[in-house]
């Protein structure tokens, strides 16, 4: 295997940037499925990181056992060393980061690949480094013509192509007034999810007052028009008897992507242009955003059990608690299988515990039946509740190991085969960028499916 690292530059595909890592592993496997395959957009592929040495086991591991390790080039690249980075950048048109906790090594790969003018793709799933990319890159990224779009795992495609799959069920003159997502982690053995996943939780407990102060800082943004009153917190604890769950309301990643989507979607309702997009790329573009209707989203996490959701509300606690002083993140970030109930573990899951694993969101749509025959008055009224329902479902493999790679490739090919329908540049959302491309289509064709369940009228009295 040689390491390209004192070779000319050469333009990839693709490059892998922390490839070794837990989750990098997983990406590194999928794409290799897609390597030079018939009618496949990527031709070139990249890995690197800091260790040689453990990039070359992570090429044997995601080859085998139907093959030799491929011979793809090895690039050395640090996130605490910049000139390797722009080298890094420099060589492909495409970047995948899945170096985090991505607050504490994710901004010089954006803007090493904002500078180069390439885009990136990551599997972050921390609002604040989220926003604070969007506030410190996005008009150099559109000048560049550099793409920056995180949250294209687990976070958050399910939940942002979940709501607008929901949302466009809503035929007119029905429409939605809020989309709730309830998420189910299942198994049948033990769920044991990346440590990465756990630490960046523990430091966004504590920089909660970043977020809040970045939020502060910049122009509060546009909200959408969206018909009837704002739904009622209700209780941080219920059950569903529908789906056999017990839900506890949090907040989300994915509830603040959502929420920038609309935002954007407020100030361009028919979207982003691509840069260099076709007519009937325009025409279809368009016609996605117009049957695309705005909602109130937020997000439950379910157990099947009562004991599962107070060892969901334990680790929050724990984490709440402990992580505002720093002996106390030390403790978290040390024992974490102890403080997560043996959810979190620095060993990660076996393989057959990712294979064990699965996921499933439920999207419970609730709006009017008929908009024609409400007047803004009524709307005004917040007595005025919803009177039908749309449940749809989202479900798929493990959510950290399976489902990210495939998500992540998958707009990684999008982005190579799609670029002149994509806009040119910018920080922007997985939704804005993807919604209107045919990622649900491809994510169906790759073990994650998009189902209607029920449509009803509900009693209002």
């Amino acid at each position: 295997m040689d390491n390209d690292s004192n070779q000319s530059p050469v333009l990839y595909d693709i490059v892998i940037l922390g490839a070794s890592g837990f989750t990098g592993k997983y990406v590194v496997r999928e794409a290799l499925k897609f390597l030079n395959s018939p009618s496949s957009p990527l031709k070139s592929l990249a890995i690197a990181g800091r260790n040689h040495s453990k990039l070359t086991q992570t090429l044997k591991w995601a080859a085998e056992p139907n093959s030799p390790p491929p011979s793809i080039p090895i690039l050395t690249a640090d996130t605490a060393d910049p000139a390797s980075l722009r080298l890094l950048c420099s060589r492909t048109r495409l970047v995948l980061n899945c170096v985090g906790p991505f607050r504490l090594h994710g901004d010089p790969v954006v803007a090493a690949c904002v500078e180069a003018g390439c885009d990136y793709l990551d599997i972050c799933g921390e609002p604040e480094f989220m926003e604070r990319m969007e506030y410190s890159y996005h008009d150099q990224a559109v000048e560049n013509g550099s793409l920056v779009v995180s949250a294209c795992g687990f976070d958050s495609v399910p939940a942002e192509l979940g709501w607008m799959f929901n949302s466009k069920q809503w035929v007119y003159p029905a429409v939605p007034n809020r989309i709730e997502a309830y998420l189910s982690l299942e198994s049948d053995k033990n769920i044991v999810a990346n440590f990465g996943t756990y630490q960046s939780a523990v430091l966004g407990v504590a920089n909660v007052d970043k977020l809040q102060e970045l939020r502060r800082s910049r122009p509060r943004r546009t909200k959408p028009k969206i018909p009837g009153p704002y739904p009622n917190k209700g209780p941080t604890i219920d059950y569903q008897k529908e789906f056999g769950l017990w839900l506890l309301k949090l907040p989300s990643a994915d509830t603040a992507v959502v929420s920038r989507t609309l935002a954007t979607l407020t100030k361009y309702p028919e979207g982003l242009p691509g840069v260099r997009e076709s007519d009937d790329r325009t025409e279809r573009r368009k016609k996605y955003w117009s049957a695309t209707k705005p909602a109130y989203f937020g997000l439950k996490l379910g157990s099947n059990c009562l004991l599962g959701l107070f060892q969901f509300i334990t680790l929050g606690v724990s984490i709440g608690y402990l992580g505002r002083s720093s002996i106390g993140r030390w403790l978290l970030l040390n024992f974490p299988s102890f403080f997560s109930a043996g959810w979190f573990s620095k060993k990660g899951p076996s393989e057959d515990e990712v294979a064990s694993a699965s996921f499933k969101m439920w999207f419970v749509g609730r709006g009017y039946s008929d908009l024609s025959r409400r007047t803004s008055t009524e709307f005004g009224n917040k007595k005025q509740e919803p009177d039908a329902e749309i449940i749809t479902r989202v479900m798929g493999p493990d959510a950290g190991y399976s489902t990210t790679p495939i998500i992540l490739l998958q707009c990684a090919l999008i982005v190579l085969a799609q670029r002149d329908n994509l806009p040119k540049g910018g920080v922007l959302t997985p939704g804005i960028v993807f919604g209107p491309t045919n990622l649900r289509e491809r994510l169906e064709h790759n073990g994650i499916s998009f189902d209607v369940i029920s449509r009803r009228v509900v009693s209002t009295k």
